[in-house]
Formats: C-alpha cells, structure tokens, sequence
C-alpha cells in the first residue's frame, strides 16, 4: 500500500499553495467575486497557471507540470481553505486527465492557462452521466447536437466544453453516448448564467442544432463514458479535496473564535460540551483526509482500479464539510447566519460541492455495491 504520508516535494507544494494563497486570495477575496459576479478572478487564475498548478496533470513536454492526482488534491484542499474560486477543478484536473488520455494537442492550452473547459453533463437535479438525453444526430462524419445541459461549471467563462451527448441508445443506457470537444463559442450554442448559492461561475448550455465533426469526438463514438471515466474520478477526487479544505478552514475559524469569545467573563472554548463537538470534529476531519489522500494515490498507481477509494472519499468528505460548517455556524451563534461573517460562505460551498459530481448517496452506494451490500 502506497504511504499516505507526504513526500518532500508534496510538503513544499503544500506549504508554498498556503503561503500564497492565504496572502493573495483570503476568504475575503471570495467575497469580493461574489459581489461582483464575475465567477472567478482571472489575474489570480493566471499567477495560479505561472505557478504550474494549471498544469499539474499535463505533460511536461506539453508545458505542464505532471505532478500527478495527489499533487492536484493537495492544491484542491488549499483552495478550499480560503474557498478559492477557480477553473481548476473543470480545466486543469477534468479536462487535462481527459484529453491526456485521449492524446490531445489541447493540453497546452490547459496548462498555461489560455484554455478553459467546462465539462457538460448534467440535464437534470442529480448527477448521472448515463441518463442523458440530449441527442447528437449524426450524418456520415458529421454531427448536429441539440439539447440542454442543467448545471455546467464555469460555464459562463470557459472557450472550450467538453459535452456528453447521445448518439445511439435512449436516456439510462450507459451505451450510446459520445463526448465531443467543442469551442464554446460555436454557432448555436448559448449560455444562461445560474445564480448558484456559493457565488461561483454555473451556466446552463442550450445546444440548437450544433455542428460537429468526427475531429471533435474524444475517444470513440459510442464510447463516451469510457473516455470520460478517468476525468470523472480525477474530478470527483478533487471536488472531495476541496470540502476536506472547506471543513479545515470552517474548522479553523471555529477553534479560533472558541479560544476568543468570552459569555459571561468565561471562555466559552473552556466550556467542556464545546470541546467535545470540537474534538469530534477534528477527528473526523483527520479521517476523512486519510481517505482524499488514499483516492490521489489510487489515481497515481493504479488508476483504472480508483473508483471505490474516489467514491470512498467524495462520500467521507461530502459528510464531513456538513458537520463542519453546521458545527462552525451554530457554535458563532447569530453572527455565524449573518451575510456579512465569513461562515456563512464555506456553508454553501459544502452544500453546492456535496452535490457537484455525485451526492452522499450516490457515492455511499458505489461504496457499499463493492463491499457487496
């Protein structure tokens, strides 16, 4: 079994992605992207691509870095510290893990930055890649896609989508579907921005009558859940990574605000109720970054055999981030339900990335079919 310990080069990217991101992008910088609507701050995500981390899974001979998924997790937790808002998840650790496998030119792109992917699956509430509807007809070698896709992260900012899409079978078969590389730009395709509750960048995509050819297929027609899968465990890894990094942050706040608020004259951290909820917690955040750790090293060594450790993880941090942030809210009281206390914010980015990718029981359920309930 692969150690779970940090290597030297893990403990330096660690302590650097800390180190730059607590003074160039605090909670409080979140703050201003969520007022300003922007979804991200793009002069941000660029120092983040100088710095190598956009192409953490990109090749080195196409300008990456090439770190590998654990690498990617530990950037993913770091972020979600000081709820960073970012492509990272879609563009750097989705798509490169993708089109790495699939041999593409576009990895460059990825890695210094230019190119941002969107990754449109979902047409409905719940995350599940084999119920999509939306058709892509196709005509010798060429393809016209219409439908809806409900829920697209980045959305409104990305230049490129990488798009699931029906070409045979009927929504449920996990058969039948393809994944197609497109400029977001393309004729036909429009963007609706969604107000998600977390502030980040979400659109819904309307696909009328799309053109696209057999260049724009990743991997196989017919097989795209296949091309897709490797992406989709990279991306769910990260999403777990990240709330493991939201629950340490919550949790960090929490322990500080229970060591500085007096009731009464008293401490209220020296209240002995306090300290068990606090102890409790901790204990469930070391565990469950046992488990994100476990799911990046599943992904480096033996990637084809990740899914239950991913799933493992995502379920774990999902749970967690819930405790966290409802533990963080109710032990500040009043201020921790106030807009304008910085609590409030990692308790939407728990709830938007419980569902982001498959919820708890999505997850729990790959879990327990491998253990043979």
């Amino acid at each position: 079994m692969e150690s779970l310990l940090l290597n030297e080069d893990e403990t330096m990217l660690r302590d650097a992605a800390r180190g730059f991101l607590d003074a160039s992008a605090p909670v409080t910088a979140f703050r201003k992207v969520r007022d300003e609507g922007t979804g991200f701050d793009r002069g941000l995500w660029a120092e983040m691509a100088q710095m190598g981390w956009a192409g953490v899974l990109v090749p080195e001979n196409q300008g990456g870095a090439d770190m590998g998924h654990r690498a990617a997790g530990i950037l993913a937790e770091e972020m979600g510290k000081t709820l960073v808002a970012s492509p990272f998840i879609s563009s750097a650790v989705i798509a490169a893990t993708t089109l790495r496998a699939a041999a593409s030119d576009r990895l460059s792109g990825i890695a210094d930055g230019s190119t941002i992917y969107a990754l449109a699956i979902d047409e409905g509430a719940k995350f599940n890649p084999a119920g999509v509807a939306m058709e892509a007809i196709q005509s010798g070698n060429a393809f016209k896609l219409s439908g809806k896709k409900a829920f697209v992260a980045e959305g409104r900012n990305a230049n490129r989508v990488l798009v699931l899409a029906r070409t045979a079978g009927a929504a449920g078969e996990a058969e039948g579907l393809t994944l197609f590389d497109l400029d977001a730009d393309r004729a036909g395709l429009t963007r609706d921005a969604i107000a998600a509750i977390d502030g980040r960048d979400y659109a819904r995509m309307n696909f009328d009558n799309v053109d696209a050819t057999g260049d724009d297929v990743v991997g196989e027609v017919g097989g795209g859940l296949a091309a897709l899968q490797q992406g989709l465990n990279a991306g769910q890894a990260a999403v777990a990574a990240e709330l493991g990094g939201v629950s340490a942050g919550a949790f960090g706040m929490t322990a500080q605000y229970l060591k500085d608020r007096k009731q009464f004259g008293v401490l209220i951290g020296t209240f002995q109720a306090l300290q068990h909820r606090a102890a409790h917690l901790w204990a469930e955040i070391e565990v469950t970054a046992s488990a994100i750790a476990n799911a990046g090293r599943m992904l480096d060594t033996h990637p084809n055999d990740a899914a239950v450790a991913v799933s493992l993880a995502k379920a774990r941090a999902t749970k967690t981030a819930k405790l966290a942030v409802s533990e963080g809210v109710q032990m500040h009281g009043g201020i921790g339900m106030t807009d304008e206390f910085d609590m409030g914010f990692f308790m939407k980015r728990a709830r938007v990335g419980a569902e982001w990718f498959g919820d708890y029981g999505y997850h729990a359920a790959i879990v327990a079919a491998a253990r043979g309930f």
